[in-house]
């Protein structure tokens, strides 16, 4: 045990980190290679391969997401802004070099391959976005004469435009709300409000019309006619783990659902361990949503705040939009479960995001270390730089 006495960059982490997020992160991690033994071994068998090639290649990336997650934590949050601005332009430049050289999969273009693995850059771009996004309000807030609010509303805009460009309506739509949110909580005006809330339905009523996928999957959510296979046996693996699940390895519908270790682990889940199990994660999720709202409630620090709040609705938010597709309850789009499903570009941008969240939440390392009583966010803030 790390002594309070002590100091030094372990004792202060170690005493100012947010524990109770930190081991959901880490149980969350290993609750996905725990499903991962349920979840792929049917996908592999249907494509000819090793049983466990996607248990091998998700364990692959257990211990680089912890180590970038914990490595992450120790940044300041005048760190964390850096390394978001780093990562958002390198994000951006492989999303444009995606749609020339990336490779096509179910009519989208967000991969490319690279030491045989495939890189989904806009899994990346999102908690580089959020960071910086809330930096831009911030300073606009300190300083009314600093364009922030312009310059993330252009960078919004570029954002939206290389996810339709995949396209990817599934992400623009989880980027949009987290936007919207930060934008509110950071005062957005009410002509800001309206015009940009018609400017969504515009976008969203053009999506339904330009891409016939899209329409498909509203269509069919709505009236339950075509080709509802995927969602129908999702709800019957669901059904059929009732309460208490069939038993680690007894499952039989996941043999047959399609993406059964990507989009529909939350089914896998439900039928093998049953609905208690699902619950309980869902819990889950809720409690790192109040967790982080609450470390963001209780921030002073303008960019602080909405850093967190925005990172914090990443998570729920995608987490959300999971498990209502599992549940019928939204239309089929391919989410991934944080830091439960498969997926290396996933699991590692999921990471990142805990990171960034834990660093920002850590209690002030510098009153414990000297006893100043002067804030270390207003510190850094004062002298204007990134």
């Amino acid at each position: 045990m790390v002594s309070r006495a002590e100091r030094g960059p372990i004792s202060d982490w170690f005493w100012t980190i947010d524990r109770y997020l930190l081991a959901i992160f880490v149980i969350l991690i290993g609750t996905g290679f725990m499903l991962s033994f349920a979840a792929s071994p049917g996908v592999a068998e249907r494509l000819d391969i090793d049983n466990l090639h996607f248990v091998k290649r998700h364990a692959l990336f257990i211990f680089p997401a912890l180590g970038m997650m914990i490595g992450l934590s120790f940044l300041s949050p005048r760190q964390v802004r850096r390394g978001a601005l780093l990562l958002l332009a390198l994000s951006i430049a492989m999303m444009v070099f995606t749609q020339f050289y990336g490779f096509e999969a179910k009519g989208s273009r967000r991969w490319f391959a690279i030491a045989g693995f495939s890189v989904q850059p806009s899994e990346f771009l999102k908690p580089a976005f959020i960071v910086i996004c809330a930096w831009l309000f911030s300073e606009h807030s300190r300083q009314p004469d600093i364009p922030g609010n312009l310059f993330a509303i252009i960078l919004f805009g570029i954002v939206v435009a290389l996810l339709v460009a995949q396209p990817d309506l599934g992400q623009t739509i989880l980027v949009a709300i987290a936007w919207g949110t930060l934008f509110f909580m950071a005062g957005m005006p009410w002509f800001w409000i309206i015009l940009l809330a018609c400017a969504a339905i515009g976008l969203f009523a053009s999506a339904y019309y330009v891409f016939p996928h899209v329409a498909g999957r509203i269509d069919r959510f709505l009236t339950g006619e075509g080709d509802t296979h995927q969602v129908d046996t999702a709800r019957e693996a669901i059904v059929r783990g009732d309460w208490f699940g069939q038993g680690p390895g007894e499952g039989t519908i996941k043999r047959i659902l399609p993406d059964s270790h990507t989009d529909f682990i939350f089914s896998v889940a439900a039928e093998e361990f049953g609905i208690l199990f699902c619950l309980v994660l869902v819990l889950v999720f809720a409690f790192i949503v109040l967790r982080g709202l609450g470390h963001a409630s209780r921030e002073s620090d303008e960019f602080t705040r909405l850093a967190i709040a925005g990172l914090t609705l990443l998570i729920g938010l995608q987490s959300m939009i999971h498990i209502g597709v599992n549940l019928e309850l939204l239309p089929a789009k391919g989410m991934t479960l944080p830091l439960i499903s498969y997926g290396g570009s996933s699991m590692l941008a999921i990471s990142i995001t805990a990171g960034f969240l834990l660093a920002l939440t850590r209690r002030n390392p510098e009153k414990r270390a000297t006893g100043r009583q002067e804030s270390y966010h207003d510190a850094t803030l004062s002298t204007g730089q990134v």
